[in-house]
């Protein structure tokens, strides 16, 4: 009787432990069916599709230019920037000028007061009345050297006083006018302790070294000009490069610290010797240089186009950049009236003329179709 009592109990157990098991397994089966009904395709009706104006396309082989990139700055020509000096040192008068202010040529920078500029004046005067007599002796002596009436010795002296004078009479003329101190009124004895600094080009001011009271000396940079009616690109190519660059080849390049559009030049001359970091430079000519307002040293991001080749491309519209990584919708296949896209990055090797060459084109099919317009309303919001 017990025996049988253990027997029942035992059965009752296997079955109990048999229908929980199964329980559990068909709960594991719902959710593996649930994950396999998971689907991170893209999908879009007929309807969606046509409302859109969406189109599909294939990669298409076309030449575009094969291209370097390489980073440079805007510059001016060295004729159109200018550091300002004093020929002799003094104190600043006056320096009415800012960092930005804009000039014109001839127009006063600053003044300079040193009373030595008084004591060149007097020196170039003292000179200048001597002359007269000098030049009185001189020919005397000559005349009376051609007479016989006096020595060679004394004839010689007169010429060599005379010269001598003469010598230092214009080189302290130049050195007044070098100072913009007016010969002639100093010769009717107007002396003047101040000496003005006018601006030997027009441009804007990008540097000022100095205020009221500085004392400058000639090797001193009072204040920069430089002129941007003309600038250009100074670009550094690296040596591996620089067999491919020739004069005319045309530039693309971007601001990027200041502006997100694409900029147009052309090479114009390209260096001859190797820099320290193994760069050539490549001078390039912007094509429109009045229609915006470039800076000098700003930092330029700029593509060279050196020759064409033949590569897969697709229509810009097609690539479409999410958080700067770009992307296309690729169609994985229709049914009925739906199209199931799936999203794919992509490698751009150049952009020109509303096509993109791709690089990683091995990850896609001759026969591929791609969402050619309308990707940006499905990947871009």
């Amino acid at each position: 009787m017990i025996q049988n009592l253990y027997k029942i109990v035992a059965l009752s157990l296997v079955f109990t432990l048999s229908s929980c098991g199964g329980k559990n397994k068909a709960s594991t089966g719902i959710e593996s069916g649930n994950e396999e009904q998971k689907d991170s395709r893209i999908q879009v009706t007929q309807a969606q599709f046509e409302q859109s104006g969406m189109t599909l396309g294939t990669m298409e082989e076309k030449n575009v230019p094969a291209r370097i990139n390489v980073n440079g700055m805007i510059d001016v020509p060295p004729g159109n920037r200018v550091v300002v000096n004093a020929f002799m040192g003094g104190y600043v008068k006056t320096t009415p000028l800012l960092i930005g202010d804009k000039v014109r040529k001839g127009q006063v920078l600053v003044t300079i007061e040193n009373p030595e500029f008084v004591a060149l004046q007097q020196e170039y005067m003292e000179v200048n009345g001597q002359l007269t007599y000098l030049k009185a002796e001189y020919e005397r002596q000559k005349t009376m050297t051609e007479e016989n009436i006096t020595s060679q010795k004394s004839y010689l002296k007169a010429e060599s006083d005379y010269k001598t004078a003469v010598a230092k009479h214009t080189g302290l003329g130049k050195q007044l006018q070098m100072l913009n101190i007016s010969l002639s009124n100093v010769s009717q004895g107007n002396f003047s302790s101040v000496v003005t600094i006018y601006a030997p080009i027009s441009g804007s001011i990008t540097k000022m070294n100095v205020t009221k009271g500085t004392y400058v000396s000639p090797a001193m940079s009072i204040l920069e000009i430089i002129d941007n009616d003309h600038i250009h690109l100074e670009l550094s190519v690296f040596e591996k490069d620089i067999m491919k660059v020739k004069k005319g080849q045309e530039i693309d390049f971007k601001i990027p610290e200041a502006s997100t559009d694409t900029f147009k030049a052309k090479v114009h001359l390209v260096g001859t010797a190797i820099e320290e970091n193994r760069t050539i430079k490549v001078h390039g000519h912007l094509e429109n240089e009045s229609e915006s307002n470039f800076l000098t040293g700003m930092f330029v991001e700029a593509s060279i186009y050196t020759d064409y080749e033949t590569a897969k491309t697709l229509p810009s519209e097609t690539v479409i950049e999410v958080d700067e990584i770009p992307y296309v919708l690729v169609l994985d296949k229709k049914e009925g009236d739906t199209y199931y896209f799936y999203k794919q990055e992509v490698t751009v090797k150049s952009r020109s003329n509303g096509y993109i060459a791709i690089e990683n084109i091995e990850s896609f099919g001759p026969s591929t179709q791609f969402l050619t317009k309308g990707a940006f309303s499905l990947l871009g919001n």
